[in-house]
């Protein structure tokens, strides 16, 4: 179930208590916003599996919405202080959040994971379908702060994403902080094509599974 919470579309963890359930703030791709159908599946997953999701609209998501019509956002450097604020939202009630998102809004995440994680003010990063490099350009890669990364991270990514394939991340040299997910076959929604014989819902399930390890893992090694 989600609930709208001022501008927040919280989906909270089934059978654990609100402040007993971890929480993750999960900022949405460059073309859909906050409750496309993969951010609500990916949501509902998660929370079943007691991983409560906190979700927003980038402001230029929010004017597209208000106005009905498609805005291409900025560059990702222009969205970090709003996701900072959206962070600084959680810790200033006491949560001490993961953070994430997909495509674009976990690049964006991961750009800020070291500073916020230096902070004490998260636990780790998730990211989905990573955009490792614009599709057809694998020359142009996004990865130089993920070399060095400090912070815990998780990535989920498609076996056959355009934006980064398995076989171009594995020659990639990236933190040994970063722990992969790879879905069978899958592109950049995580959907595999029918002759591979998988399944968008496996791909899916597969992901949530990882992706709530990955968080009960954190939360056993930081003794909370």
């Amino acid at each position: 179930m989600n609930d709208n919470i001022g501008d927040w579309l919280m989906t909270p963890a089934v059978g654990v208590a609100e402040d007993e359930a971890p929480l993750l703030i999960l900022a949405h791709g460059a073309g859909a916003g906050m409750d496309s159908p993969f951010m609500n599946n990916m949501a509902e997953r998660l929370a079943v599996r007691g991983v409560s999701v906190a979700r927003f609209n980038f402001s230029y998501m929010a004017r597209a919405v208000r106005e009905g019509r498609r805005i291409a956002p900025p560059r990702a450097e222009r969205l970090m202080d709003e996701y900072r604020a959206r962070v600084s939202h959680w810790t200033e009630r006491g949560r001490r959040p993961f953070i994430g998102g997909k495509s674009m809004g976990g690049r964006v995440a991961s750009m800020l994971a070291d500073e916020l994680f230096g902070e004490g003010a998260i636990r780790g990063l998730v990211c989905l379908g990573y955009p490792f490099h614009p599709p057809g350009r694998p020359q142009n890669l996004r990865i130089g702060h993920l070399q060095s990364l400090r912070c815990p991270a998780l990535i989920c990514q498609g076996d056959r994403d355009p934006f980064g394939t398995r076989a171009e991340a594995e020659g990639y040299e990236l933190s040994q902080l970063i722990r992969f997910c790879w879905l069978p076959d899958g592109d950049h929604d995580f959907k595999p094509r029918v002759k591979s014989g998988e399944s968008w819902a496996g791909n899916m399930d597969m992901a949530a599974d990882c992706i709530a390890e990955f968080i009960r893992r954190r939360a056993a090694e930081l003794g909370a």
